[in-house]
């Protein structure tokens, strides 16, 4: 029940207060007095049953209440929140919701991205304004300059915008106002504009050097800045620095101390309670964050760094719900012209004495084969480069509302001087390629309002490439035919002078 005043600021837990404290001691939440029977509580709790239907029936009706379902307050219907009766269900034609899908769809407001292949693989619109939405990807991959863009666009009218400030909070460099300047006398979308043009006054940005501070500045300064300046965009850049060096440095001076120890006696423990504490923080970090874009109907994006991941690539794809056990066949693996006899069991009915399957088979549930869902790497088994992992693992996955990966790959070709270094004497690197830009994607790979890309980075991710206007997206059919015709126009120009 911890989470009752968290759920229902407003519920009267006075009245109930000889109940809570029994239902914090066993562990039961808001939800566990929603779905369970109250007959299964007052077994866990040894409390009256009469006593728990009332409690579960106040609870019921202030989230009908919250939620706006006015037929059923007991209000209405005359009652107060400790009655002893619980009220019958109103007709479904007497419900009334505060929001319906008409009043939700008018309500939807979006930050571009300012290009439309890119706001398009975003569901239509760009960054929506309510969410907490993750951007990771590997150094260079242009999460700043995706971050950029927004700080800008956030300040254009709809539909590319909110009309409203930006807030920017690094914990690594400062703000890079020269960049931002450029994007503003380059991008065409900014040209035309003159009152509602984008402005640097309109970017408040701050520093974090370290966990303390950051906690601090989101706890007590963001929320009075925001409310004073109508903030429509919060920017946290990179969300796992401080944890990371934090934590790390926790981790190490248990290690040396334990190492002074004989025997290392509590080092395993000490370790499991700082995972815990980072834990709980993250956690914490996602509720104040979430809260924010909720309170304020303001957009947060924060960008999030990537580790290498070492160990078995992806395991085998799995068809169907039942994981492949062995000695028994699948039904692709299976002769279509043989019909299962006897003593050939079915491909779904695993052996009534088949062992356990080996550490080598992973489980549906397990952690390997379920993050290529959850982390935008290593759901395609056929991947040449190298895995990555979203930091600060699976709990912070839990916290935020959408998370967009950003790849890159090098591309190789041949520079425009080889054949002159060639001609002065190469030698061993004659014919050698040599890397001439980078090509980048973005990829969703899981988010509450649109669905997910696909699968790796060639089937349903957009590529785009970084100008000095911010992002753009690359089409690659119309790019090599807008290459070939310049080519035929360069053979018929040489052959005329050739001709003349």
């Amino acid at each position: 029940m911890t989470d009752l005043l968290r759920v229902l600021p407003h519920f009267p837990v006075g009245q109930y207060a000889h109940l809570i404290s029994t239902l914090e001691k066993v562990g039961l939440t808001t939800s566990d007095l929603l779905t369970l029977e109250a007959a299964d509580i007052g077994k866990r709790t040894q409390l009256p049953l009469l006593d728990i239907k009332r409690l579960c029936a106040a609870v019921l009706a202030a989230l009908h209440d919250d939620l706006g379902v006015f037929a059923t307050s007991r209000r209405q219907q005359g009652q107060t929140v400790g009655s002893s009766t619980v009220p019958a269900a109103p007709p479904p034609a007497l419900q009334t919701l505060k929001n319906t899908p008409a009043s939700l769809a008018s309500q939807w407001l979006t930050i571009s991205t300012l290009d439309p292949d890119l706001d398009r693989a975003l569901g239509g619109g760009g960054i929506p304004a309510g969410y907490v939405t993750e951007i990771t990807g590997e150094s260079g991959a242009g999460k700043t300059q995706f971050l950029l863009t927004l700080l800008l666009a956030v300040q254009l009218p709809p539909p590319h915008g909110l009309g409203r400030p930006a807030l920017y909070i690094s914990t690594e460099a400062p703000l890079s106002t020269r960049r931002l300047a450029q994007m503003l006398t380059t991008n065409p979308l900014f040209k035309g504009l003159e009152a509602e043009r984008p402005s640097l006054d309109n970017i408040i940005s701050t520093v974090t050097p370290d966990l303390e501070s950051q906690d601090h500045i989101l706890t007590y300064q963001v929320p009075v800045e925001i409310e004073r300046r109508n903030i429509g965009l919060l920017v946290l850049d990179s969300v796992a620095a401080n944890y990371r060096a934090e934590f790390e440095r926790s981790s190490k001076d248990v290690t040396i101390s334990s190492s002074s120890t004989p025997g290392g006696a509590g080092a395993g423990a000490a370790r499991s309670s700082n995972m815990g504490a980072r834990t709980a923080e993250l956690v914490r970090l996602g509720m104040q964050l979430r809260d924010l874009a909720q309170k304020y109907d303001l957009a947060v994006v924060v960008s999030n760094q990537v580790a290498d991941r070492f160990g078995s690539r992806m395991p085998e794809p799995i068809t169907s719900s039942i994981p492949r056990f062995p000695g028994i066949a699948r039904s692709s693996d299976a002769n279509p012209t043989t019909t299962p006899g006897a003593s050939t069991p079915y491909p779904h009915t695993p052996h009534p004495y088949q062992e356990e399957p080996p550490a080598a088979y992973h489980p549906s549930l397990h952690l390997d084969n379920q993050q290529r869902f959850f982390t935008g790497w290593g759901d395609d088994p056929y991947a040449s480069f190298p895995l990555k992992t979203p930091s600060l693992g699976l709990v912070w996955s839990t916290q935020i509302s959408a998370r967009i990966a950003l790849f890159k790959r090098p591309a190789y070709g041949r520079s425009k001087y080889q054949a002159d270094d060639e001609d002065a004497g190469g030698g061993a690197e004659k014919g050698m390629p040599m890397l001439k830009s980078w090509r980048r994607w973005m990829k969703v790979v899981f988010a509450g309002w649109t669905g997910e890309s696909g699968t790796g980075i060639a089937e349903g991710s957009v590529e785009f490439e970084v100008w000095m206007g911010g992002l753009r997206g690359v089409d690659r059919d119309k790019k090599k035919k807008g290459q070939k015709v310049k080519e035929g126009e360069d053979g018929e120009g040489k052959g005329k002078e050739k001709e003349g």
